[in-house]
């Protein structure tokens, strides 16, 4: 077993969150992890994301250049991360704020209205926690 994602969008939207809490789950469950942030300097509204990657064996680098999953919490973060996703990879779009339709044809798209659901259950704060929740029924 050997599964890579990266967790885009900007800072506040807990993305960073996201990829701890997949970490988290994976050394739960006995696996082999890797976490690795990447931020600019703002604290919130700048860019933010991260790679996580759960094995059954060990990881030689906690770097991914072409992850086999994304997900994309908004636009900006969409434009600059798509053309980095695996050949056939999986691409998890908040469409709330992702408008731009993807230009590649080759992906496995699973789009989520992430900021509707949250704001329909009451607090916009967990669009992330919707747009996990998407991932791990996929995978």
């Amino acid at each position: 077993m050997y599964q890579d994602v990266m967790i885009a969008g900007f800072g506040g939207q807990g993305v960073l969150l996201v990829g701890k809490l997949l970490a988290h789950a994976g050394m739960l469950e006995g696996k082999h992890v890797t976490w690795f942030p990447s931020y600019g300097a703002e604290i919130r509204g700048g860019t933010a994301n991260c790679t996580v990657i759960i094995a059954d064996r060990e990881i030689g680098s906690p770097l991914v250049q072409n992850p086999s999953a994304m997900l994309i919490l908004n636009e900006a973060s969409f434009k600059k991360f798509e053309p980095r996703i695996k050949l056939s990879g999986d691409l998890f779009l908040n469409t709330s704020l992702v408008q731009q339709p993807p230009t590649r044809n080759d992906l496995h798209r699973i789009e989520i209205r992430a900021n509707d659901i949250a704001e329909e259950l009451g607090d916009i704060r967990i669009a992330n926690m919707v747009m996990l929740g998407a991932f791990l029924k996929r995978t």
